[in-house]
């Protein structure tokens, strides 16, 4: 997990980009904000659905598990690694792609919109 964590009107939470926010009495305005999208490499597709998504893990040799209702998971017989991710495409955040990209260095990359 990688933030900011912020006090603000007596709660505590982690803003995942501290840019996005004006800050608070420092005279600064906020730079706009800039959304982390998943990149194939090898055909510089922005990955923008799980559908693609599932396509190209595959050819990477990543299967389906099918175990857990509430999430789509891939696992790759000669290693250990399970990529975990949340079944609405829409809760797919910046930590599942640096998780996919970590698991196949060459293929995938992070970048910013």
């Amino acid at each position: 997990m990688s933030g900011v964590w912020v006090f603000k009107n007596g709660v505590v939470r982690l803003v995942e980009n501290p840019g996005a926010d004006a800050v608070e009495g420092g005279g600064r305005q906020a730079s706009a904000v800039r959304r982390k999208v998943l990149v194939h490499r090898a055909t510089n597709e922005v990955i923008t659905n799980y559908a693609a998504l599932e396509t190209k893990l595959r050819s990477l040799g990543w299967e389906r598990y099918y175990d857990d209702p509430e999430l789509l998971q891939f696992h790759k017989r000669s290693t250990v690694h399970l990529i975990s991710l949340p079944k609405d495409f829409t809760k797919f955040k910046s930590m599942h792609m640096y998780d996919i990209v970590v698991k196949n260095k060459n293929s995938f990359e992070v970048r910013d919109m």
